[in-house]
């Protein structure tokens, strides 16, 4: 019989964020493109990104972490970024270039699943800091970007601070995704010799 870790937990609190952070990501494009509730729409991109800081900061602080925990974190902030550049790509917010770079990045490492799974490696490879870091400026980019599209005093600070934040995150976007293709090809190149 397997006795279960603490690795194995499903029920914690930084996971609970998680699930809500994917939950938001329908509720987010509804908003975007349906009623074009951008308050609320920005309101949620705004607590999504500080959930994603809260539940690693919590899996830590409170040894949450788990496996579970390592899977939904990624998908999350993979899935709200695919939504958000999708929102703001289709509302004209953002150019298609943009979008087509950062879904480009994930597009390369997908194409190495497969590979790794061949060579008995999980879907995903753990988060490099770089990564967050990406993740991190991407967030904060969108709703900068998304108030930079609206008329108002705060618009030519939002547009100025949003594309510095997209281009300081897409370019650690590529660069946190060589360095997970480095990792993989070590991985691999360790298990073939083993």
């Amino acid at each position: 019989m397997r006795v279960r870790s603490a690795e194995d937990r499903i029920l914690t609190v930084p996971n609970v964020l998680s699930t809500l952070r994917l939950l938001g990501v329908p509720v987010f494009l509804w908003l975007v493109l349906g009623p074009k509730a951008d308050g609320w729409a920005l309101v949620l991109l705004m607590l999504a990104g500080f959930s994603d800081w809260l539940d690693g900061k919590l899996a830590r602080a409170w040894n949450q972490t788990s496996k579970l925990g390592r899977l939904l974190d990624p998908v999350a902030d993979r899935l709200y970024i695919l939504a958000t550049l999708a929102g703001l790509t289709l509302r004209e917010v953002m150019p298609w270039w943009l979008a087509a770079l950062i879904v480009g990045r994930d597009v390369v490492l997908m194409l190495g699943v497969p590979v790794l799974r061949r060579h008995g490696f999980g879907p995903a490879l753990p988060v490099h800091f770089l990564g967050k870091a990406a993740t991190a400026c991407l967030l904060y980019a969108f709703p900068l970007l998304f108030l930079a599209s609206h008329q108002g005093w705060y618009a030519d600070v939002a547009r100025i601070l949003g594309w510095a934040f997209a281009i300081w995150g897409t370019g650690l976007y590529w660069w946190a995704g060589a360095l997970y293709v480095i990792q993989g090809r070590r991985l691999i190149g360790g298990a073939s010799r083993a």
